[in-house]
């Protein structure tokens, strides 16, 4: 049911558009997903992503074990029933949050034994436990577990953790059954080069539908992020999709396309939204500045979102410093459609052959912050 396709290639760099094929439906690339981390994309319905533009979107699985459970999602079929969507749905192996929230982790061959962030109950998260819990969840696209590690980090530790995240990869490969989804492995390798290509090939050998660059965009600076991602995407084979997990800004994403990215994921437009920051062509604005408290117009001149049709910035600022629910909706509709025009505009530009024009007047008119 999972194939790749790839529909036009940039002359002059490694951007290219595709066509992924899923078991609920065909994805343009490149592409963003928003993140629906508990099986809801904050504050948005279903619909109102689709009128967005939004066509595949990410759920998580250490969220989803935790609660409600798969006791829970099995009543549904999957978490497309439970929630109410459609289109696919990627889901994350829970390394991250064990990673990031666990009040108590310990990481052995076995997997990672952690106690609950909600009421600090125990559990293991294997390779297998970690497949298992997304095909219950009826992930179209599945992801191996990794093991992150924080930055900056030692050499040692991060070849430590590559070998490990290896080992699990081909665990999930050996436990992962189902012929409707794909399973993607990761990339990790830290800062380090020939980590970094001695992870990519050990991936290879062992042979998946996609592979993500993991271990980015988690507190190192940009030029590294670049540096990494731009030498680590080469060596993925071209015919398979290519996701950098956790990216990014606008920028991010222009750039990374660039160098030959298909797929993103990031918080920033739904977590940005609901801190008042808002995205437009020229830059991000903040809804809460004084500037806007008597202005009539909306967001963004000519942004065809349900937000900027019916609603000024003067009345955003208002709903915002009120702290008013609608503000948090509102404000998240203008930023998703925003993600979702910008990879849009990027696709069609690599497909009429004229993506560096797009990418210079991008940089240029992103200059233009309203502050």
């Amino acid at each position: 049911m999972f194939d790749f396709n790839i529909v036009s290639k940039c002359k002059t760099t490694r951007a290219r558009a595709g066509i992924l094929q899923t078991a609920h439906g065909e994805v343009e690339t490149p592409v963003f997903m928003p993140v629906g981390t508990l099986g809801t994309v904050k504050s948005l319905s279903p619909e109102e992503l689709k009128t967005c533009g939004a066509r595949i979107i990410l759920g998580n699985t250490y969220h989803l074990y935790l609660r409600p459970g798969c006791d829970v999602i099995r009543r549904f079929e999957g978490l497309h029933g439970f929630m109410h969507w459609d289109g696919p749905i990627l889901t994350d192996s829970g390394g991250f949050q064990v990673f990031s929230l666990a009040r108590l982790r310990k990481v052995t061959d076995e997997g990672v034994l952690f106690q609950s962030h909600i009421d600090g109950s125990q559990h293991l998260l294997s390779p297998e436990k970690s497949v298992e819990i997304q095909e219950c969840l009826g992930s179209d696209i599945v992801m191996c577990l990794d093991e992150c590690i924080q930055y900056p980090a030692e050499r040692n530790d991060t070849q430590k953790a590559l070998r490990q995240t290896t080992q699990w990869a081909k665990r999930c490969k050996d436990a992962f059954k189902n012929e409707k989804s794909a399973l993607f492995g990761i990339v990790q390798g830290g800062m380090f080069k020939d980590l970094r290509e001695m992870s990519a090939h050990d991936l290879l050998t062992i042979g998946f539908d996609g592979y993500a660059v993991g271990g980015l965009s988690v507190g190192e600076p940009k030029e590294a992020m670049i540096e990494m991602a731009g030498f680590t995407l080469p060596i993925l084979p071209d015919e398979k999709p290519k996701y950098i997990m956790g990216v990014g800004t606008p920028e991010d994403i222009v750039t990374l396309a660039a160098l030959g990215a298909d797929m993103f994921d990031c918080v920033i437009p739904t977590r940005n939204a609901r801190n008042g920051q808002m995205f437009t062509a020229t830059g991000a604005i903040n809804i809460s500045n004084s500037r806007f408290k008597h202005d009539t117009e909306p967001i963004e001149s000519g942004c065809t979102c349900y937000t900027c049709r019916h609603y000024s910035r003067a009345y955003l600022r208002h709903l915002y410093l009120s702290k008013e629910l609608l503000a948090y909706r509102l404000n998240t509709i203008h930023n998703v459609h925003y993600y979702m025009n910008l990879v849009r505009h990027l696709r069609t530009a690599i497909c009429e052959n004229r993506f560096e024009e797009f990418r210079k007047e991008f940089f240029k008119n992103s200059l233009q912050a309203i502050t």
